[in-house]
C-alpha cells in the first residue's frame, strides 16, 4: 500500500450493519461540519462530536479529515453517476431540448443541497489519482452519451459531435457548480431554464448561439 493510500483511504471497511451506520454518521457529520465551518475549522474532533462518536472510533475508520473529504467527494460523484444512469434507463422525451432538460435537472439536483460543502470539495480536496480517474471516467461516459445523442438525434446540427459533446458536458457541470455554490446562487428553476436554452440553441443551430 502506498503512502497516499494510507493517507487518503479509510482504515476500516465496515462488515456489519452497525459499523456501516457508524461510518455513515461520521460522513454525515463531516458534511455538516465542513459545510458550516469550512475545511480548516472542520477538525476531526468536531466531526466526532457531531457524529456522537469518540475520536478514537473515528480514527478506526479514517486516518484524517482528508480521507473523510475524499470519501464525501467519491460519494458525490457516484450519486451523480447513478442518477444519470437511472435517467437513461427511463423513457426520455423525444425532443433534444427535453433530453437536455432532464439531464440538466439531474446535475442541478446533485449540486443544490449543500453549496458550501460543494465549495469545500472543489477547493480543498487533496490530489488523489484514484479520484482523478473516477472523475475522468465519469466525464468520458457523459461525453460518449452526449456524442451519441448528437449523432443520432434529428434535431442536432453540429459538425464535430465529439467536441460539441465535450463542450456541452463541461458547460453544464462547470456552470451548475459555480452558480449553485456562488455567494448569490441562481434559483434552480431559473438556472435550469436558461442553461437548457443555451445548450439546446448551440446543439440545434450548427454550433452557433
Amino acid at each position: 500500500m502506498t503512502s497516499d493510500r494510507r493517507r487518503f483511504h479509510p482504515r476500516k471497511q465496515p462488515r456489519q450493519a452497525r459499523a456501516e451506520l457508524t461510518r455513515q454518521r461520521i460522513l454525515t457529520a463531516a458534511a455538516h461540519v465542513f459545510g458550516e465551518l469550512g475545511y480548516a475549522a472542520g477538525t476531526t474532533n468536531r466531526i466526532a462530536e457531531r457524529a456522537r462518536v469518540s475520536i478514537g472510533s473515528l480514527y478506526q475508520y479514517y486516518p484524517n479529515k482528508d480521507a473523510i473529504l475524499l470519501e464525501l467527494v467519491t460519494r458525490h460523484l457516484d450519486d451523480g453517476r447513478e442518477a444519470l444512469r437511472r435517467l437513461r434507463d427511463e423513457a426520455l422525451p423525444g425532443t433534444l431540448e427535453g433530453i437536455f432538460r432532464a439531464h440538466v435537472r439531474i446535475v442541478i439536483e446533485n449540486h443544490r443541497h449543500d453549496p458550501h460543502l460543494l465549495q469545500v470539495m472543489a477547493e480543498q480536496t487533496p490530489r488523489s489519482s484514484e479520484v482523478f480517474e473516477r472523475v475522468s471516467r465519469y466525464e468520458r461516459e457523459r461525453v460518449a452519451y452526449v456524442e451519441e445523442l448528437l449523432t443520432r438525434h434529428p434535431d442536432a446540427r453540429v459538425d464535430d459531435t465529439y467536441v460539441a459533446a465535450r463542450l456541452i458536458v463541461a458547460t453544464v457541470e462547470l456552470l451548475v457548480h459555480q452558480l449553485t455554490a456562488a455567494p448569490d446562487p441562481i434559483e434552480a428553476t431559473r438556472l435550469e431554464t436558461e442553461l437548457v436554452a443555451m445548450v439546446t440553441r448551440y446543439a440545434t443551430a450548427g454550433g452557433a448561439v
